[in-house]
């Protein structure tokens, strides 16, 4: 099993980021994918869960609205397209197998500054 993120960059607050996971290893069309992320300083924080077909999905609270998880089964692929970006979304990313990150990438790494 092996997933791998990137996509992360530097972005200036209201702007926007497409991050990607390109999983292998496993089909990606067996299972649910999460986006979990840790700021400095702190703890995994769980922010979106896409289930196997892509058709349903869960954002925490603070992401709802400016966040959209989706996958492409077919490139093993998993994305998070987010907008409205503010500074307290500045961590490294994570796609991941479980809902608490234990099976998760390397990560990529998003700052929102400006």
């Amino acid at each position: 099993v092996q997933l791998v993120e990137s996509g992360g960059d530097l972005v200036q607050p209201g702007g926007s980021l497409k991050l990607s996971c390109a999983a292998s290893g496993f089909a990606l069309e067996n299972h649910w994918m999460h986006w979990v992320r840790q700021a400095p300083g702190k703890g995994l924080e769980w922010v979106s869960s896409n289930s196997p077909y892509g058709g349903t999905s869960y954002y925490e609270d603070s992401v709802k609205g400016r966040f959209t998880i989706s996958r492409d089964n077919a490139k093993n692929t998993l994305y998070l397209q987010m907008n409205s970006l503010e500074p307290e979304d500045t961590a490294l990313y994570y796609c991941a197998l479980d809902s608490k990150g234990g099976t998760r990438g390397q990560g990529t790494q998003v700052t929102v500054s400006s």
